[in-house]
């Protein structure tokens, strides 16, 4: 009875295990932000900081790489009050091969839900947008990606034009250790009711 209970206890914590993630962390800047009622269009943004890419710390630098992407087009609202973009259109973030970030593209993948652009008015009078949305991609088997823009009009609205202020990205990467570690417990979960029905 101790051994099954303790079998089935395994059982319970491995799924958890298997699901242990690290995430890589993008930050741009700069680049040019074109809106319509077709899409946003970010292009040319420079990736400054990368955090956590193959498991290694903060890489820093005053171009590092590209950020780029589209969405789909404005459902609801509008482009100066704020409103959502349809799922779709394309995201790639590149690198340039500067301070060991690699070169060529480390991550391509599309918005997967609708995009929200909110608008937010600070207390000195100036606005800030918000672009956030859901990723799926390819970037060693990257899952739960977001990624939020931010973009300061000053005391004017968004007109269909501006340069952004930052850019974040997080991706969401599955750890093979405890792929491995999951594949071991069930070889042992295997064993242990072999030993069961067959002794």
């Amino acid at each position: 009875m101790r051994r099954v209970f303790l079998l089935t206890l395994l059982a319970l914590a491995l799924p958890m295990a298997a699901f242990a993630n690290s995430s890589v962390d993008f930050t741009n800047s700069g680049g040019t932000l074109v809106g319509t009622s077709g899409g946003m269009t970010l292009t040319n943004s420079t990736l400054i900081a990368v955090n956590g890419l193959g498991g290694g710390g903060l890489i820093t630098g005053s171009n590092l790489g590209t950020v780029d992407f589209t969405t789909g087009a404005l459902t609801s609202g509008s482009l100066q009050m704020g409103g959502t973009f349809a799922a779709g259109g394309t995201f790639t973030i590149t690198g340039n091969g500067t301070n060991g970030v690699p070169n060529g593209v480390i991550f391509t993948g599309t918005f997967s839900g609708p995009v929200t652009w909110t608008l937010v008015t600070l207390a000195n009078g100036t606005h800030n947008y918000t672009l956030t949305g859901a990723l799926s991609g390819s970037m060693g088997g990257g899952s739960g990606v977001t990624v939020q823009l931010t973009v300061n009009t000053g005391k004017g609205f968004f007109n269909g034009s501006t340069t952004i202020s930052s850019g974040d990205t997080n991706i969401v990467v599955p750890e093979p250790g405890t792929l491995g570690l999951l594949g071991t417990g069930l070889v042992g979960i295997a064993g242990l009711i072999r030993r069961k029905f067959i002794g």
